[in-house]
């Protein structure tokens, strides 16, 4: 006696040896020996044990499952029934196992019920199932369609669509994802590398900037609807300065100017004054909640993306001609450049020039200043000196003046039409030291005023080396200050907006926003540090990409660098710090020459090779140096 049993899922046969109440012992068609439960067996036939199962499988390809369906009916039924129902007669043990095949192969018509029972499926149920599997085999064919595409060198619309979404942030269940997936698989190659061999990245630039988006601006760097912010009147105090801005010729954001004031006393009065947007940005507002989104204005070579409306810069830059809302901190300061007294107002200053780097760095350097016959003249040139020797006399308070220490280089980005030209310009140069030192100046002392105050604000501290922010005072080592707040640009942080307001309300006598423990003072802070981290990382990693450029574009193939320890080195002339594997022997400062192995744009990736040394330099150990 043969048997014809289920086991997990799937339906076999076997000679019968011996059997009991629970089990059988039976030998299958491969001569092995096996133990199945009683239960399991669905019928029992004598034919041929190997021509049963292919006979079987025959005879179920013939069976018509939408057929078997209507005439099941919509009571529960064993499959005996059912075939007999079927093929109008007893069925034999083939047609039989060719009956309950078909039932278990096809769940979405018929549902399992115990041991050779079933009950069919509603017809509503059933409808939709079947719908679900020809949109599968719809959305299958969609796949194969776009994958043959893919593999073929073509970049189909629906994918190029979402391309930078699939290569960013990925929704697996997509047929797009799907698509691309399956044709990186057969093709052996990573997502990236496979959309830029088939023409979907034609800009790398253009690749980073997407991915960032993405993750920062999903919907997109616009402003949308918002109130326009009020712009104080003549309210304000007009105060009776003439000051000037220092900045980069391409900066419409112009946070911060100075002013300089002889007093009868023989002292000089140095006012430092600070766009004020607080003032016409009101608490809850639409511009405030734009500030408190973004967060800061994102920088990178070639452009930037403001955290303030272009109106809204407009309307509170400090613009020359005009007399502009400033939050002012004036400092009177004796002939031998000691601070002896502070003084802060809100008001209105009139700029009587915006003086840009480019122009103000011809007359205003090192070789003018020490020219014993005074140098040139140029305008605001007493103030420009006077200022720069105050700014000197700060970096000495702050025990940070060293002439023997090696020169540290900034580096300026500026691409155009797809080249870039990198800059370099000395840390510590003239216009550069005066602004630094006045604006830590103002930093710091406004923080000291709101902590005397008892007045909460976000604070830059450094120490054990390390950069954090907090809401409480405490001691920036790298800048040798007791606290540092961010108050000297409101245009382009909220941070610096934020304590602006808890600054006016200190002078003003009024509550502040923000008192202590405040939670949504943590939140912004907390936001603020994780998006302003996120923003310097773009910045770098696409200052990263234009050095690579800058090879490839200059023709450099042989660059030189200077160690700085181990195998790590900082090329000349670029802000680029590489590991370079198999150096020899090399002394911190040595200066060597690397041979260009490799350069993989796409990845971000350069490889370099020691080519021989060719000197020694002094290595600078870099501090925070934003101000």
């Amino acid at each position: 006696m043969n048997v014809f049993y289920e086991e997990s899922g799937s339906f076999k046969v076997g000679a019968v040896v011996s059997r009991n109440d629970a089990s059988l012992q039976v030998d299958t068609l491969h001569g092995k020996r096996a133990k199945i439960k009683s239960a399991n067996v669905m019928l029992e036939f004598n034919s041929a044990l190997a021509e049963f199962l292919p006979a079987v499988a025959a005879l179920g390809a013939e069976i018509d499952l939408d057929f078997l369906w209507e005439v099941s009916g919509q009571d529960e039924f064993g499959f005996e029934a059912l075939a007999a129902d079927y093929w109008g007669h007893t069925p034999n043990a083939v047609e039989a196992a060719a009956i309950i095949q078909r039932l278990f192969e096809a769940p979405m018509y018929f549902y399992k019920k115990g041991k050779g029972r079933f009950k069919a499926a509603p017809e509503e149920s059933l409808k939709a199932a079947l719908a679900g599997i020809e949109k599968k085999k719809r959305e299958q064919e969609q796949i194969d369609g776009w994958v043959a595409e893919l593999k073929a060198g073509r970049l189909p619309d629906a994918i190029r669509a979402q391309l930078m979404t699939l290569l960013f942030r990925p929704d697996k269940n997509t047929l797009e994802f799907k698509a691309l997936d399956q044709a990186c698989r057969e093709r052996n190659l990573p997502p990236l590398r496979l959309a830029a061999e088939i023409g979907g990245i034609p800009s790398v630039p253009d690749y980073l900037m997407a991915g960032f988006l993405l993750e920062y601006f999903p919907k997109g760097t616009g402003f949308g609807q918002y109130a326009a912010p009020a712009l104080p009147g003549d309210e304000l105090p007009l105060a009776e300065v003439a000051a000037f801005s220092i900045d980069d010729a391409a900066t419409t954001e112009i946070d911060d100017a100075l002013s300089l004031v002889v007093l009868p006393n023989g002292n000089q009065r140095v006012g430092i004054h600070i766009a004020a947007p607080t003032l016409g940005v009101a608490p809850g507002s639409d511009i405030e909640k734009l500030v408190f989104n973004r967060l800061s204005t994102v920088y990178f070579p070639g452009d930037k993306i403001t955290m303030l409306p272009d109106d809204v810069v407009e309307l509170f830059t400090l613009k020359e001609g005009q007399a502009c809302p400033a939050l002012s901190l004036y400092v009177e300061v004796t002939p031998e450049f000691e601070p002896v007294g502070y003084e802060s107002r809100v008001e209105r200053v009139t700029i009587a020039a915006n003086l840009r780097h480019d122009q103000l760095e011809q007359v205003f350097n090192e070789q003018t200043l020490a020219d014993a016959g005074g140098g040139p003249d140029y305008p605001f040139k007493h103030e420009l000196t006077w200022l720069w020797q105050f700014a000197n006399a700060l970096e000495k308070r702050r025990g940070k003046y060293d002439p023997t220490r090696p020169v540290q280089m900034d580096y300026n980005f500026n691409v155009v039409d797809g080249k870039v030209l990198i800059t370099l310009r000395k840390r510590g140069a003239p216009m550069d030291k005066l602004v630094s030192e006045l604006m830590i100046l103002a930093n710091s002392e406004w923080g000291r005023m709101l902590a005397e105050a008892d007045i909460p604000a976000m604070y830059r501290a450094q120490s054990m080396g390390k950069v954090r922010m907090t809401t409480r005072p405490e001691p920036h080592i790298g800048l040798g200050v007791a606290q540092y707040a961010w108050s000297t640009s409101p245009l382009r942080r909220a941070t610096d907006f934020v304590n602006q307001r808890q600054l006016v309300a200190m002078i003003r006598g009024d509550k502040p926003e923000f008192e202590q423990g405040n939670a949504m003072l943590f939140a912004i802070l907390r936001d603020f540090d994780a998006t302003y981290s996120a923003y310097l990382a773009f910045q770098d990693k696409m200052e990263h990409f234009w050095c690579l450029r800058w090879f490839s574009q200059e023709g450099v193939s042989e660059p030189t660098a200077t160690l700085i320890k181990e195998d790590l080195v900082r090329l000349d002339g670029l802000p680029l710090r590489l590991r370079v594997p198999g150096l020899p022997e090399l002394a911190s400062g040595d200066k060597v020459r690397l041979a260009v192995i490799r350069i993989d744009e796409l990845t971000q990736e350069i490889e370099l090779r020691y080519a021989g040394k060719v000197g020694h330099e002094e290595v600078l150990v870099e501090e925070d140096s934003t101000v």
